[in-house]
């Protein structure tokens, strides 16, 4: 596994000092690699809403009701199980 040194401010060593205090992750290592590997979860998630922010748009204005349109989300998102 790849090595490497970094510089944290001080409230992030307290952050992570507490997290390690506080029995959560028995090393520093480890909770850098969960707020890592969380940060990448929440980027994934940002491209997913980009890309269907974009679908949209591309569909362009509807002469649906709002009500209309919430109902068809909804409907879509029960059968991608999703909702």
């Amino acid at each position: 596994m790849p090595r490497q040194t970094i510089t944290i401010s001080e409230p992030n060593h307290s952050w992570l000092q507490g997290r390690i205090d506080s029995g959560e992750f028995k090393t520093h290592t480890e909770a850098v690699n969960d707020a890592l590997r969380r940060m990448r979860e929440i980027e994934s998630g940002v491209e997913e809403i980009r890309a269907k922010l974009v679908r949209a748009e591309q569909r362009g204005f509807s002469v649906k009701t709002p009500e209309q349109i919430l109902a068809k989300s909804k409907s879509e998102l029960r059968q991608n199980g999703e909702l």
